[in-house]
C-alpha cells in the first residue's frame, strides 16, 4: 500500500477512510493479527528499561489491586556518583511484580527509541499528540478498576494474552478536566452491564477505544505485556478556549473594558449586557490560530538531536553535505518567520524560496540552498544531516 502510514498497515484492518468516518472518536474497533510488534517492543525491553536504563519516578508506577502504590515503596537511592534517591529499585519492582502488581513503564515515546518513531509516525499521520505506556502483567492479576480515560488510546499486545472487558461511555467524549472518578457510582454501574465487547488479545491484535469508553483487563496463564498509545485529540472545546483567550486579550486594549464598575456597586447586573455585547464582538474578530498552533507545539517535542553529531555536521559542512528539516519541528512559515517547537527565525526575502523548499521534509544539497543558510539553521537544530 503506497503511501499508507502506520495506522492502516498497524493498528487497523479497515481502511483510513473508512476509520476515520465510521470509527474514530464514536466506536472501539478490534483488529485481530494486524501487526507483530516486536521491533516496536518486548519483554527484552522492559528488562533493559527497569533494570539497566537509571529511570527514575515518574517513567514508571505500580498497581495492584485497584490501587497505586506508593513511589517510595520501589525506588531507591542510586549510589555512589549519582545522588539520585528516587531512581527505580529493579529488586523491589521483581518482589512486586512476583507478587502480583502491574508495572506501568510511562512516556516510552521518551525514553525507548522505536516506540519514539511510532509514536512520532502516528501522531503525524492524526495530527494529535501521541503518549506511549507499557502495562507488564503477571499472570491471572489486573492493575486497575473499570475505568475509562479521558483520551482515546491504541492497545497493541505484545506478548502473553490479556481478557479486555469494554463497556459504552457513562459520559461521552470526557474532556481532561473529566476524569473517571468524577463519575465513579456511575462507572461501577455500567460495569455490571452486558459488556460491549468481552474478548482476549493475543500478540498482534489491537484494540482502538474512544475516550469515555470503560475497560478493564486481566492478564490469562502467562505475562501479559500491551503498549498503550494515547491520543490527546484535540476538541472544539479546546479551539472555544483559544478563541476566548484571543477575545479576552483583544479586550485589554479597550479603555470602556479596563474600566471600573460604578461606585458603591451591589452586582455586575447592569454590566454583563454591555459586557457580553463587547465580549461577543471580539470573538467574531478573533483570531486563534496562532494561539492554537503554538499549544499544538508545546504538546510534543522534536526528533531527538545529539549534539555531538550535530556540531560534526557544522564543522564538516560543504556544498555536497546533504540535509534535512528535523523531524516533529511542527514549523509553519509565516511570511518570513518560521516558527517552530525550537523556536522561531525570522528570514530575508532572498532566503524565502530556500526555506519553502526544505519544507518538503526531503533530502538536500547545502550547495541549493545556500551554505550560511544551512549552516545558521544547522545551529539552530531545525535542520539535521540527511543520514541522521
Amino acid at each position: 500500500m503506497k503511501g499508507a502510514g502506520v495506522l492502516e498497515t498497524r493498528l487497523i484492518d479497515i481502511g483510513r477512510e473508512r476509520f476515520a468516518s465510521e470509527v474514530w472518536g464514536k466506536t472501539a474497533l478490534l483488529s485481530r493479527g494486524v501487526s507483530d510488534f516486536s521491533d516496536v517492543f518486548s519483554a527484552d525491553a522492559v528488562d533493559e528499561l527497569i533494570s539497566r536504563r537509571g529511570l527514575r519516578t515518574p517513567f514508571l508506577r505500580v498497581a495492584k489491586g485497584g490501587s497505586t502504590l506508593p513511589e517510595s515503596s520501589f525506588t531507591s537511592p542510586a549510589g555512589v556518583g549519582a545522588t539520585i534517591s528516587d531512581q527505580l529499585d529493579d529488586t523491589a519492582l521483581w518482589r512486586k511484580f512476583a507478587d502480583g502488581a502491574t508495572l506501568v513503564l510511562q512516556a516510552l515515546h521518551r525514553t525507548w527509541d522505536p516506540v519514539l518513531n511510532f509514536s512520532t509516525q502516528l501522531s503525524t499521520e492524526l495530527g494529535h499528540p501521541v503518549q506511549a505506556n507499557a502495562y507488564i502483567t503477571p499472570p491471572q492479576n489486573r492493575g486497575f478498576d473499570d475505568h475509562y480515560d479521558v483520551h482515546d488510546v491504541f492497545v497493541l499486545q505484545i506478548e502473553g494474552t490479556k481478557r479486555w472487558i469494554i463497556h459504552e461511555p457513562v459520559h461521552v467524549d470526557p474532556l481532561r478536566s473529566q476524569p473517571w472518578t468524577d463519575r465513579r457510582s456511575a462507572v461501577a454501574e455500567a460495569a455490571q452491564s452486558p459488556a460491549y465487547i468481552d474478548t482476549v488479545l493475543e500478540p498482534g491484535d489491537v484494540l482502538y477505544l474512544p475516550r469515555g469508553w470503560l475497560h478493564a483487563a486481566q492478564a490469562q496463564g502467562k505475562v501479559s505485556i500491551h503498549l498503550t498509545l494515547g491520543v490527546h485529540s484535540w476538541t472544539r472545546h479546546a479551539l472555544a478556549e483559544h478563541l476566548a483567550q484571543a477575545a479576552l486579550a483583544a479586550l485589554c486594549d479597550d479603555p470602556e473594558m479596563r474600566g471600573s464598575l460604578p461606585l458603591g456597586v451591589d452586582g455586575p447586573e447592569g454590566e454583563i449586557a454591555a459586557v457580553r455585547e463587547r465580549l461577543a464582538a471580539a470573538v467574531l474578530e478573533a483570531d486563534a490560530s496562532s494561539l492554537f498552533h503554538r499549544a499544538r507545539r508545546g504538546q510534543g517535542r522534536p526528533a531527538p538531536l545529539g549534539p555531538v553529531a550535530q556540531l560534526a555536521a557544522v564543522q564538516d559542512l560543504g556544498p555536497q553535505t546533504q540535509v534535512r528539516l528535523r523531524d516533529a519541528l511542527e514549523t509553519r512559515l509565516e511570511g518570513s518567520r518560521l516558527t517552530t517547537r525550537v523556536g522561531w527565525l525570522d528570514f530575508p526575502e532572498a532566503d524565502l524560496p530556500a526555506v519553502e523548499r526544505l519544507l518538503d521534509g526531503g533530502d538536500h544539497l547545502a550547495i541549493d540552498l545556500g551554505i550560511q543558510l544551512v549552516e545558521r539553521l544547522l545551529r539552530a537544530g531545525v535542520l539535521v544531516p540527511a543520514e541522521q
